[in-house]
C-alpha cells in the first residue's frame, strides 16, 4: 500500500512546478512587507494543531511577503486525486506520514514560499530536520477552547472521527506541543481575526535574529556552538535533536543556579525534556577529585542511562568537572556544554577537554570528551562582574595573537566594546575566538602533534598555570588575568630571544592593559620568586623530556611551541620583571 501512496503522490512534483507562480487567493492585506536579511532565500512553515488557522494565516502572510503559498494538505489532495480522510482510511497514518513527508521535502527544495502544514507533519522526526535545514518555522500556539470552537461541526478532520473533540484534542496537546516547541518560533493565537494573527507572526519574523552556529568537525564527532541571545529559554527546542533521550541532569554551580538555573529547566520542560540538578560550591576549589565523585554519585543516584545527558551550566569549572563526570559514568554518557561566562564560552567549552585539578597541579587528571552541543547564550554575560568580562575577552585576544593577526586587529578596535556590554561585538568575538579554536582542534583533537598543533592554544599558559599554582587556584586570581600577564610574558621572552620584534611584545602588553587586564607581573602587587614559578612550570602537564615547553611567536599572530628554552632564560625574564631569586 506504502508504495501505491508514494506513487501517487510522486504527481506533487509536476503540480507544485506548474502552479508556482500562480496567483494568491484575494486577501485584503496589499502592502508587502521584506523580510530581514537573515530570513532572504528562506521559506516560512506554519505548525500548529488542526484549528490554528495556518491555512488562513499562511495565505495572509504569503500575500504580505510577495511569496507563493501552499498548503501541504491541499497538494497531498490534488496528487492523490482524494481527500486527506480518505487517505488516512485507505492505507492508515503511518502510511499516510511517510507520503507527507515526501511532498513537505520536496515543496521545500524549491523557491521560498509559505507552507502550512497538516497538524502532524512536525511530529515526524526527518520532517523536522528538513524544516529546520530549509524554512523558519512557526508555531501558532492555540489554546483548547479555541481550537474545539474552530473544528466543531466538521467533517474533514479525520483524527476527530471517533470521539469527543475536546478530550481528543486534550490528547493532542499533551503529544505534540513539546514537539511543536522545537519550532523556531512560536505565536501565541487567540481569538482574534486572521489579520491580527498574521500581523502578530510577521512582527515575530522582523524581530527574530536567528543565532549564530559554528560547525565543528573532529575525526571522532561533529557538533555545533549556537550563539545567541535568550538561549537558555530555547535550551529545549535546540538540544531536542541532539539528545538520545529527553531525560537530563545539569550540573551548576550554586552561583549560577541562583541566576540562571530556573531559565534552562523551563527551556528543557518547553519540549518535555526531564531535567534534574546537581549544584556544587562555586568557585575553583570545586574542581577537584572530591567534587567530582559526589557528581558522579549525584549522577548514579538520578538514575542515568548511557543514553542520559549530562549539561553543564555555567564557567570553567563547571564545565570541566561536569564533562569529566560525563566522560567517566557509565564509560560516557552524552554531554552538552551550557557555557554562562565569557571566559568559558570563548575557551573550555570547545574542544573536549575536561578534568580536575589536584595539590600537585591543574587538569592534571581527565579526559578528552566532545559535546554534543555549545550553547553559549551572550545574555547570561550581563550578569557578571567587568573583572569576569575582562578575564574573558584575555582569550579572545589570545586567539588574534596566536594565529589570526587581522582578528587581533579586530580586537584593538572592538575590544573595549566586547568588555562594554555590546550583544554583536560579543557574539561575533565568540563566534571568531571559537572558529579559530575549531580549526585547530580539527587538526589535532587530541593534542598529539608534537609541535604546533593544539598545543598552540596554550599561549601565555606556561607562564599562567604557575601563577595559578602561586594563588591556589583561588580567587585572588582569575585565569583570564593570568593568561593576561601569561601573553605579555610570551611575547617579552619571545622578544628577549630575539624571535620578534620588541615593538611587538609592547603592542601586545599596551592591548592588555587598556583593557583593564593586568598586562604584567608587577600589575598583580604581590612579590614573586623566579625558582619558585619555573619550579611549578617544572610540574606543569606539558612538560616533554623534562624540559620546559613554551609558545613562542616570531610575531603578531604567528605563534610556534618550542622545547628548547633554557631555564635561565626564563629566570632572567623572571627577575626582570621584578621576581626575586
Amino acid at each position: 500500500m506504502g508504495g501505491g501512496l508514494a506513487l501517487a503522490l510522486a504527481r506533487v512534483l509536476p503540480f507544485a512546478a506548474m502552479t508556482r507562480n500562480t496567483a494568491l487567493k484575494d486577501t485584503g492585506l496589499k502592502d508587502t512587507v521584506t523580510l530581514p536579511d537573515a530570513l532572504a532565500g528562506r521559506s516560512i512553515v506554519l505548525v500548529g494543531l488542526m484549528g490554528a488557522g495556518k491555512t488562513s494565516i499562511g495565505r495572509r502572510l504569503a500575500a504580505r511577503l510577495g511569496l507563493p503559498f501552499r498548503d501541504a494538505d491541499a497538494e497531498i489532495e490534488l496528487a492523490a486525486g482524494c481527500s486527506v480522510p480518505e487517505l488516512f482510511s485507505r492505507y492508515g497514518e503511518r502510511e499516510f506520514r511517510d507520503g507527507e513527508r515526501r511532498v513537505i521535502r520536496r515543496l521545500l527544495s524549491g523557491d521560498p514560499l509559505v507552507l502550512a502544514t497538516g497538524g502532524g507533519a512536525f511530529m515526524d522526526q526527518e520532517t523536522r530536520a528538513v524544516v529546520r535545514e530549509e524554512a523558519v518555522s512557526v508555531w501558532l500556539r492555540c489554546k483548547l477552547p479555541t481550537l474545539v470552537r474552530r473544528v466543531a461541526g466538521r467533517d474533514n478532520r479525520p483524527l476527530l472521527r471517533d470521539g469527543d473533540p475536546s478530550e481528543i484534542l486534550h490528547r493532542l496537546m499533551e503529544t505534540r506541543h513539546p514537539v511543536y516547541a522545537e519550532a523556531d518560533l512560536v505565536v501565541d493565537c487567540g481569538d482574534e481575526s486572521p489579520d491580527v494573527t498574521t500581523g502578530h507572526v510577521l512582527n515575530a519574523l522582523l524581530d527574530w535574529r536567528a543565532p549564530r552556529r559554528l560547525s565543528i568537525t573532529l575525526s571522532s564527532s561533529s557538533y555545533d556552538v549556537v550563539i545567541g541571545e535568550n538561549l537558555l529559554e530555547r535550551a529545549g527546542a535546540l538540544l531536542a535533536p541532539r539528545l538520545p533521550q529527553k531525560r537530563a541532569v545539569v550540573v551548576t554551580d550554586a552561583s549560577v543556579a541562583r541566576l540562571h538555573l530556573h531559565s534552562l529547566l523551563e527551556g528543557l520542560a518547553a519540549t518535555a525534556i526531564d531535567a534534574r540538578q546537581i549544584v556544587v560550591p562555586a568557585g575553583e576549589s570545586s574542581k577537584n577529585l572530591e567534587t567530582y565523585a559526589r557528581v558522579v554519585d549525584g549522577l548514579l543516584e538520578a538514575g542515568v542511562e548511557r543514553k542520559t545527558a549530562v549539561i553543564a551550566l555555567g564557567g570553567g569549572v563547571v564545565g570541566d568537572l561536569a564533562g569529566f563526570a560525563a566522560a567517566t559514568t557509565l564509560r560516557g554518557l552524552p554531554f552538552i556544554q551550557v557555557p554562562t561566562t565569557l571566559l568559558s564560552q570563548v575557551d573550555s567549552s570547545v574542544g573536549g577537554k575536561t578534568g580536575v585539578n589536584t595539590p600537585r597541579g591543574k587538569n592534571l587528571v581527565g579526559a578528552f570528551h566532545q559535546p554534543r552541543m555549545v550553547l553559549a547564550d551572550t545574555a547570561t554575560l550581563a550578569t557578571l562582574p567587568i573583572r569576569e568580562l575582562r578575564a574573558g575577552y584575555a582569550e579572545i585576544a589570545k586567539a588574534g595573537l596566536i594565529g589570526d593577526a587581522a582578528f587581533f586587529e579586530w580586537c584593538e578596535r572592538n575590544g573595549a566594546g566586547v568588555i562594554g556590554g555590546n550583544r554583536e561585538l560579543q557574539a561575533e568575538a565568540i563566534r571568531r575566538a571559537c572558529a579559530f579554536k575549531a580549526a585547530v582542534v580539527g587538526d589535532d583533537e587530541r593534542e598529539e602533534k608534537p609541535n604546533d598543533g593544539r598545543a598552540l592554544l596554550n599561549l601565555g599558559h606556561t607562564f599562567a598555570h604557575a601563577l595559578e599554582a602561586e594563588y591556589r587556584y583561588g580567587g585572588g586570581l582569575l585565569h583570564g588575568e593570568a593568561v593576561a600577564v601569561g601573553l605579555g610574558l610570551a611575547f617579552r621572552l619571545s622578544a628577549r630571544l630575539g624571535l620578534c620584534a620588541a615593538a611587538d611584545a609592547a603592542r601586545v602588553v599596551a592591548h592588555v592593559g587598556a583593557m583593564g587586564l593586568p598586562a604584567d607581573l608587577r600589575m598583580l602587587n604581590r612579590r614573586f620568586s623566579a625558582a619558585t614559578l619555573t619550579g611549578h612550570m617544572r610540574r606543569d602537564k606539558k612538560m616533554r623530556d623534562g624540559k620546559l615547553t613554551f609558545i613562542l611567536a616570531r610575531g603578531i599572530g604567528q605563534a610556534f611551541t618550542s622545547a628548547d628554552v633554557s631555564a635561565d632564560d626564563v629566570t632572567d625574564l623572571l627577575r626582570e620583571e621584578g621576581c626575586t631569586a
